[in-house]
């Protein structure tokens, strides 16, 4: 059976734009050849999902930009590189073709071997079109370039947007910060609510058991004005003991 995209609960999609900040490796490459692979990446769960063929496979690409700050590569422009864990999961596919140009958000396992860097189970690969060509020149600046790749001409405006943006990850954070703290309000609120209708049943329950006593204290005033009324009666209205003696006795009495 196929299995489905299991996501964190917490999970919120990300922009490329904030992704692009939690990448720890970002270059522009040509993807010269493709190969199938072998590995422990082939041992993930998902793997029997696919067909008989492999799941996942490796590519040859050529580097033909670089990141300017902050990338942990540092090889030259058109340096060939080998890139693994390649292919389709659950959530997200690394995938490209051969002879085709992408943007790479990149990573480094403990053995140093190059892999798609999936930040917030997203994409890493971006295809070279305008738009994505602009996305990424708009966020930070390409060196390290092959003749004839330079992706923008550099603006010192670049240096002051760099110094003076808020980091989109910072922003993230307090955003989580504030969601995480909305929901526990949203909690509290919800007990406090619950705590409210027992309290307000309870209340009920009072004026019910109110309302019992009070009727049950007027049935006992009435019943007890009623004897009073008869133990307070004229002694002529009431008959004597002695009158109230069958006639025959009387005249057995007489007989006798």
């Amino acid at each position: 059976p196929s299995r489905g995209c299991q996501l964190p609960s917490e999970w919120r999609p990300l922009s490329e734009g904030c992704r692009a900040e939690l990448a720890e490796i970002i270059v522009y490459a040509k993807v010269l050849a493709l190969h199938e692979v072998y590995s422990m990446y082939n041992y993930l769960p998902w793997q029997y999902e696919a067909s008989e063929g492999g799941l996942f496979y490796s590519a040859e690409i050529e580097m033909l930009c670089d990141q300017a700050w902050g990338s942990m590569l540092e090889v030259p422009a058109g340096s060939r590189l080998n890139l693994t864990g390649l292919g389709y999961f659950s959530c997200h596919s690394h995938t490209v073709v051969q002879d085709y140009s992408y943007f790479f958000f990149l990573r480094m396992d403990e053995n140093y071997n190059l892999l798609p860097h999936g930040v917030n189970f997203q994409d890493a690969i971006f295809p070279d079109t305008q738009e994505n060509r602009r996305m990424f020149s708009s966020l930070f600046q390409f060196s390290n370039c092959s003749q004839g790749q330079q992706l923008m001409t550099f603006s010192s405006d670049w240096e002051i947007q760099e110094d003076n943006r808020l980091m989109c990850s910072s922003v993230q954070k307090a955003l989580f910060e504030e969601e995480d703290h909305v929901k526990k309000l949203q909690q509290k609120v919800a007990t406090l609510e619950k705590r409210n209708k027992q309290l307000r049943e309870r209340v009920k329950k009072v004026k019910r058991s109110l309302r019992q006593a009070r009727k049950n204290s007027r049935h006992l005033e009435l019943v007890n004005q009623k004897l009073n009324e008869k133990l307070g009666a004229p002694a002529g209205r009431i008959p004597h003991l002695n009158a109230l003696k069958p006639e025959h006795a009387r005249a057995s009495y007489l007989r006798g």
